[in-house]
């Protein structure tokens, strides 16, 4: 993948509407920003926010704060806590999220 036709920029992610995304359980906000076909995303999880889907979208995802915890459709799980990340390609393992104390998490996809 190129990045082709973003000019410099900032983004101050406070200025940015939150907007809710309700799972099986719980909710997601998220703050969005679109380059040139490239989403970028500040999500902040609720206690409690179970995803009412499997994803198949890639992504990465960079943990900023809590804990994330992710299920991939053939059973294995993994948990991100500050400072680590995950990347899956596009249709590579659906997956979906879930966090028992809430996460803030920045994703490109």
């Amino acid at each position: 993948m190129q990045m082709t036709g973003i000019p410099f920029g900032t983004t101050d992610w406070s200025q940015i509407e939150s907007v809710e995304h309700k799972g099986e359980t719980g909710a997601a906000y998220w703050r969005t920003q679109e380059f040139n076909g490239l989403r970028v995303r500040m999500i902040e999880y609720t206690p409690g926010y179970l995803a009412d889907h499997w994803c198949v979208k890639g992504h990465i995802l960079f943990c900023l704060e809590g804990e994330l915890h992710t299920e991939l459709e053939d059973g294995r799980t993994f948990t991100l806590t500050p400072g680590m990340s995950y990347q899956v390609a596009d249709h590579a393992e659906p997956h979906r999220s879930s966090t028992t104390m809430g996460a803030r998490l920045f994703v490109v996809d």
